[in-house]
């Protein structure tokens, strides 16, 4: 194989099929969450073709009003705005760098990726992520 055609290879992966390129630096059990994330994304729009890195970088970057408390929050105002940094809960506790590219524990076990998911949502969109919202978010923190 020539070095140009792996190259060309690679660079498809990364550019047109985010979601496998993704995927692939996942342990066997994220795997099958985010293709579980997948499934269910197709099956709410069959036009969805694929989890977004951008997107992903959307969502962890905006911030909305709570509706109750009267104050901006989005996953930045804990995790900071640098995914590889430590930030801080409300209360002062250190969260650990949410990037997987500093801390090799992100995204490695299903039960307490789930539990993050359902809390943080909550706690910023004042609802679950939606399985594209969940997927975007991995892609996007496994692009760093």
């Amino acid at each position: 194989m020539s070095k140009k055609f792996f190259i060309t290879i690679v660079l498809a992966l990364i550019f047109y099929a985010p979601e496998s390129f993704a995927a692939s630096t996942l342990n066997s059990e994220m795997t099958a969450l985010v293709d579980s994330f997948l499934a269910e994304a197709k099956a709410a729009d069959s036009s969805f073709n694929g989890f977004s890195a951008a997107d992903g970088e959307e969502l962890f970057r905006s911030e909305r009003m709570h509706s109750k408390k009267g104050e901006e929050r989005g996953c930045t105002t804990c995790h900071t705005k640098n995914p590889a940094d430590s930030g801080k809960t409300p209360v002062g506790k250190v969260i650990e760098p949410i990037s997987p590219a500093v801390n090799s524990e992100r995204f490695t076990e299903v039960k307490h990726v789930n539990k993050w998911f359902k809390r943080n949502c909550k706690w910023v969109l004042e609802r679950e992520c939606t399985p594209a919202e969940k997927g975007n978010y991995i892609t996007f923190m496994l692009s760093l």
